[in-house]
């Protein structure tokens, strides 16, 4: 493993710890109360701490297909719920999300920074993190 990828993959890493963190932040200690959605999401960054963690001690870059995968599917949980509270026509049509509303916003920075942005925004950190690190495998191999 090259230095390069060894950076990479703490810095994807660094990027799951400190959305976990945020998510636990805002529901254990700001009491958000997550709904639905937000459960699924966290299905998907949560274990990623501990695997890409786990990838970083074992010095194991294979691992970002993994992440890839896990990103891809999270984030793409995050746009749709991040289209159920921006996007009107989705709004309408928002499925019962339980007790809390999928459509709710506890924060709204700038006017667009809710909490499954901030997810959207992880997840597509670790996914390009990850599409390096595949990229970077794929020339090592070739050399």
């Amino acid at each position: 493993m090259t230095k390069s990828q060894e950076n990479v993959l703490l810095s994807m890493w660094v990027v799951a710890l400190v959305a976990t963190s945020g998510s636990l932040y805002f529901s254990e200690i700001r009491g958000y109360a997550p709904c639905e959605l937000c459960w699924i999401q966290r299905i998907f960054m949560y274990p990623l701490v501990i695997v890409i963690g786990l990838a970083y001690v074992q010095k194991n870059v294979r691992i970002a297909a993994t992440t890839l995968i896990f990103s891809i599917v999270g984030g793409g949980i995050s746009l749709y719920h991040y289209g159920l509270q921006k996007l009107d026509s989705l709004a309408e049509s928002a499925p019962s999300c339980g007790q809390v509303p999928c459509t709710g916003e506890y924060i709204n920075y700038l006017g667009f920074i809710t909490i499954p942005f901030l997810a959207l925004t992880a997840f597509i950190l670790i996914a390009g993190m990850g599409i390096y690190l595949l990229k970077s495998l794929k020339e090592e191999k070739q050399k």
